[in-house]
């Protein structure tokens, strides 16, 4: 498994936000009417962008979901990451032991967002100008393809001849559907038995509980 270039996701792969996000979405949600836990945000909207997290609500809750959804959830999300977020654990080492391989972020976040927390853990340096959100760069977001084939075309690559680094479901079926390799990575602090399985149902055959790991698994000195 020797990559051309690896594309990275950004929450629950670089970042362990997806925790934070589940918490603030089903807290929000409950307060609404709509009762959420946070395993329950965890299993539905991992790995979705704004516009598909407030569409899969829609879809589930119907005319219960007040018309303020949107803006009571950006009011939640801002409030939630004011605080830096801290990094999946392995991260630096595996981004250091990669050097010589090109590297770029392909997200449901904004740049904005990304490029902050990239500096908090002080990696920014690895990615350069290779950060690429689904809301700013494609039309369509994860679940669909778009974003993983515009950061390969931006790296001068086939998808074909990619690593995809992906947490979710959703993430994975935007990956293979580009016509990337893909691994999971299961180590977040949001990860569950049911997202590895639900991972390998997506089409991933090999997801790793650790970046040391996936780095033995490339052969990485």
């Amino acid at each position: 498994m020797k990559p051309d270039a690896i594309i990275f996701d950004f929450d629950g792969v670089i970042a362990d936000s997806e925790i934070r996000s589940a918490e603030l979405l089903g807290r929000t949600l409950t307060a609404a009417g709509l009762p959420t836990s946070q395993e329950e945000a965890l299993e539905r909207y991992t790995g979705y962008g704004r516009v598909e997290t407030l569409a899969a609500i829609a879809t589930l809750w119907g005319a219960r979901v007040p018309a303020d959804m949107a803006e009571r959830l950006a009011a939640e999300t801002t409030r939630a990451f004011t605080r830096p977020v801290p990094p999946i654990p392995g991260v630096e080492a595996f981004l250091a032991r990669t050097v010589h391989v090109p590297r770029a972020i392909a997200s449901s976040s904004s740049t904005g967002y990304i490029r902050a927390n990239l500096d908090h853990i002080g990696i920014a340096g690895h990615f350069g100008d290779h950060i690429y959100s689904g809301r700013e760069h494609v039309a369509r977001s994860k679940p669909f393809p778009d974003i993983y084939l515009h950061a390969a075309g931006a790296l001068g690559l086939d998808p074909a001849r990619v690593l995809v680094i992906e947490d979710s479901p959703v993430g994975a079926r935007a990956a293979l559907a580009a016509g990337a390799s893909v691994v999971g990575l299961a180590a977040g602090s949001h990860c569950r038995p049911r997202q590895i399985a639900a991972l390998r149902a997506e089409g991933v055959e090999r997801v790793f509980a650790s970046y040391a790991d996936l780095a033995d698994a490339l052969g990485l000195a």
